[in-house]
């Protein structure tokens, strides 16, 4: 039975794991940390005992559409939430504007801006499962609906080029489009980032935007169990900085190491040919997340009465705002009035707070490396259209970019995404290959974010590298052949 050594436990790792335990494989997967899970991390008393606050990704609008996920039955195994509200974006004067799951009635609400809402929207919203056939492989192939996929390419054009200052008259419609754009954590408008923004926006209107009951180590939870029961082990507290001195089998025996890492760990095989190395050191990593989490007495009082159902909040103003603040980061600079991503699980989720009191999981986007302490920035903004937010907080905690690497070591500077995503690493993550989940090295795998189709929590990248792997090793399996 070949040995698959998996490093980082995060969804990749997890997922990969799954996927070649499954295939007969036994799987070892080392963790940095003292506990597993990566990005899909839970923990409780960061700030208070009781409080239950997710460490990097707590919404997961990819997780249900990921066709590894399906087939793995992710949608059975853990206790989903999907709220009516995808995401909302409150402005000034109490009007906010709502991303319902429902497409029509977010269209209704727009007013002058419904058909523009809908002839974005519609045509990706109906066709899913081609918009995340495209989006979820490496693009160096031809898309199964290439129909679909043409389509997604006009509309990457119409909002990430300056046509998006013309694409809505509304400010209500302008905000919620920019606000999920921005989840891109590029400059403003660029394609790269529509590319993002448009696939979470028909994902809020196509099965909305989930979260898992009891936080998203619930996620980690199922893939760790079915791994074990596939004779698959999880270690932590294991810190692998250097190949050269990891026992990881013997690649001629058909043994295999999957990296759900940052690429650059790879610099540490001693035989890593030069010309990947130099691929390797190349690739670049952008902008960051300065986080914090809030242990708040009740639930946030946003002055519009929908944001407060809301589990996904943009706190920002006008796309103006949004743009100033996103293209300030990429400048080095952080804007006075910054686009803050807020989640409050809470809402609906009694598991994560004490009975009346809640949870507010925030992060805004800062250059690779800042020290910055995100708190009184993040609190000012939420106060400007939650008032009375401040008097809510019974304690925080602050993780600035700059701490980010020492939790997890693949987001270097801080950099949640893998590596800067734009049209360029689109491609080239972190090389250009139809298959970059392989490495020149013989057995050597990469299997995260800093792969195809980059971030998200949808398992795809870890998938891609497994399959990659039995491939490689003339036992070829599809998804159906392993969770069928």
């Amino acid at each position: 039975m070949p040995l698959a050594t998996i490093i980082g436990s995060g969804p990749n790792g997890l997922s990969a794991g799954v996927a070649l335990a499954r295939a007969g494989y036994r799987v070892r997967v080392l963790e940095a940390a003292d506990t597993a899970g990566g990005g899909l991390r839970t923990t409780e008393g960061t700030t208070l005992p009781g409080f239950r606050h997710d460490v990097c990704s707590a919404v997961h609008p990819a997780a249900l559409a990921s066709p590894f996920f399906r087939a793995f039955g992710l949608d059975e195994r853990v206790t989903w939430i999907r709220p009516d509200i995808s995401f909302a974006h409150p402005l000034d004067d109490g009007r906010a504007a709502i991303a319902w799951r429902d497409l029509e009635r977010t269209a209704a609400d727009l007013g002058p801006d419904r058909d523009a809402w809908l002839r974005r929207l519609r045509p990706l919203t109906t066709h899913i499962d081609g918009v995340t056939d495209f989006t979820g492989n490496q693009l160096l192939r031809i898309p199964r609906d290439p129909v679909t996929a043409a389509r997604y390419a006009v509309r990457m054009l119409d909002q990430g080029t300056p046509l998006a200052r013309a694409a809505f008259r509304t400010d209500e419609a302008a905000a919620l489009m920019a606000g999920v754009v921005a989840h891109a954590n590029s400059p403003q408008p660029t394609l790269a980032g529509a590319a993002a923004g448009l696939l979470l926006a028909a994902l809020a209107h196509a099965g909305g935007w989930p979260y898992p009951r009891g936080g998203s180590q619930t996620i980690a939870d199922a893939l760790i169990g079915d791994l074990e029961a596939h004779g698959g082990t999880v270690e932590t507290g294991v810190h692998v900085g250097d190949l050269a001195s990891l026992d990881r089998g013997d690649p001629a025996r058909g043994d295999v190491l999957l990296l759900n890492t940052s690429p650059r760990l790879a610099l540490t095989h001693p035989d890593i040919p030069a010309r990947y190395a130099r691929a390797v050191r190349a690739y670049r990593y952008g902008a960051a997340a300065a986080k914090v989490d809030f242990a708040l007495d009740g639930p946030v009082p946003w002055a519009n009465p929908h944001v407060r159902n809301a589990p996904t909040v943009h706190v920002a103003g006008d796309r103006d705002e949004v743009w100033n603040s996103e293209n300030a980061v990429a400048i080095g600079r952080v804007s006075d009035r910054p686009y803050v991503l807020a989640v409050q699980p809470s809402v609906f989720d009694p598991t994560r707070a004490p009975e009346g009191k809640a949870v507010l999981w925030a992060y805004i986007h800062v250059p690779g490396g800042s020290d910055l302490d995100p708190t009184e920035l993040i609190t000012a903004q939420v106060e400007r259209f939650a008032p009375g937010f401040r008097d809510r907080i019974l304690a925080h905690h602050a993780v600035p970019a700059s701490s980010r690497e020492a939790l997890n070591p693949a987001e270097i500077g801080g950099d949640i995404s893998g590596g800067v995503f734009d049209m360029r690493q689109a491609l080239r993550r972190p090389v250009l290959s139809p298959a970059p989940w392989r490495t020149p090295m013989p057995g050597v795998y990469l299997a995260s974010a800093s792969t195809p189709p980059g971030p998200a929590v949808n398992g795809m990248a870890g998938w891609h590298a497994a399959h990659t792997v039995l491939r490689d090793a003339g036992t070829p399996a599809e998804l159906g052949d392993l969770f069928g």
